[in-house]
């Protein structure tokens, strides 16, 4: 049978999945064990970053030759000062007429310079923790480095979001997938939560989300001018994930008012009050990575069978998403995989593929237009 291989989302009611927990320079690993269980709350490694350096000038603040700074200081080189502390000061004439200088910083004296009479003080260095993120099992271990995290659990891809990782209650507010997410919907009750909307949300409505507590929204789509709004700046689509705004936000669908696929509305509507990790960050160029609902789900028999499947094998009867126009957004079944390259209407020869949309209307289109809706 004929196949290949494209990117898509995944919906799933079930599934294992396993996620990379690395620091991003090395430090410690907390968990020395492979199959210990951790809940997502955990820390499993941390490291600290080096603190910021900061010149200072010490020649110009003593008033001497730079070859008599370091015959003028008070702390030893490498050694931790306090913001306020002498750290270098003058005989003077007499014991009189003397010139001092103090950190301007908590930290560390690192170096001095015997050609300038330049210090270099460094901030104190920050401690990074890297947290489970999914409550699961660990898998692997990467010394000095972090972790892998596996569960079986309840998955939803979306196609844009902004936010990073975050945690929460799934809380529906919504009646159908068509529903627009309103100001009323966002009630103190939402608080802490995941809440899960139909086919639009506004910037009124992420403002009062994240002014209510909101952990993150997740919904069928939004409008670009809505999320410059919220944010306050123009946002890239190569990159997201970083954004400071309160909450994450997760659009299953694309740009516009589209109302959220029947199967991932009703797959989050069943999970109501499960608890849930959330990762608004989008890659679209190189290493893509798609925002995600994951779902942690408990272990059964069946579930223990589970195992990795491979991802983005499309074939006759896979279901597909069209990604660009005309027919964006809809949803269809493939029905063929020519296997040679095909002119299309630019005149290039690419290869294609027939869709089936769901009014039974055939589309040939570029591989490159469809993503997998992977289950």
């Amino acid at each position: 049978m004929a196949h290949a291989y494209t990117p898509g989302l995944m919906v799933t009611e079930r599934t294992v999945l396993r996620k990379e927990r690395r620091l991003p320079l090395k430090g410690n690993v907390a968990i020395d064990k492979i199959g210990t269980q951790v809940k997502a709350q955990d820390i499993v490694a941390r490291t600290e970053l080096p603190g910021n350096v900061l010149p200072f000038n010490l020649a110009g603040k003593l008033g001497t030759a730079t070859s008599d700074v370091k015959n003028a200081l008070k702390v030893e080189i490498g050694g931790k000062i306090e913001k306020g502390q002498m750290i270098a000061e003058t005989k003077g004439f007499l014991g009189l007429f003397k010139a001092s200088a103090r950190s301007p910083i908590d930290g560390t004296l690192e170096s001095i310079s015997d050609v300038t009479g330049q210090a270099i003080l460094r901030e104190p260095p920050q401690p990074v923790e890297k947290d489970a993120y999914i409550d699961g099992k660990i898998v692997d271990l990467f010394p000095e480095e972090g972790v892998v995290v596996e569960t079986v659990c309840s998955f939803v891809q979306g196609i844009f979001g902004i936010g990073g990782e975050t945690r929460g209650e799934i809380f529906p507010v919504v009646q159908d997938p068509s529903e627009e997410l309103k100001l009323s919907h966002i009630t103190p009750e939402c608080r802490g939560k995941i809440v899960i909307g139909g086919s639009f949300c506004s910037s009124e409505v992420m403002k009062k989300a994240a002014e209510t507590g909101v952990k993150a929204i997740v919904v069928g789509g939004v409008d670009d001018e809505d999320l410059k709004n919220f944010i306050g700046y123009d946002i890239g689509v190569a990159i997201t994930g970083h954004e400071d705004v309160g909450l994450s936000l997760v659009v299953t669908e694309g740009f516009g008012k589209i109302a959220m696929a029947k199967k991932t509305f009703k797959l989050l509507c069943s999970k109501r009050e499960s608890m849930a990790s959330v990762n608004g960050a989008t890659q679209i160029r190189a290493g893509v990575m798609r925002p995600e609902v994951i779902i942690p789900i408990k272990l059964s028999d069946d579930d223990k069978k589970i195992e990795f499947k491979e991802s983005g094998l499309m074939e006759v009867g896979t279901l597909v998403r069209i990604i660009r126009e005309p027919n964006f957004g809809m949803i269809g079944e493939v029905s063929e995989l020519p296997p040679e390259p095909r002119q299309i209407e630019t005149e290039a020869k690419v290869r294609v593929v027939k869709v089936k949309l769901q009014d039974g209307k055939q589309v040939l289109l570029p591989r490159a237009n469809v993503e997998l809706i992977e289950e």
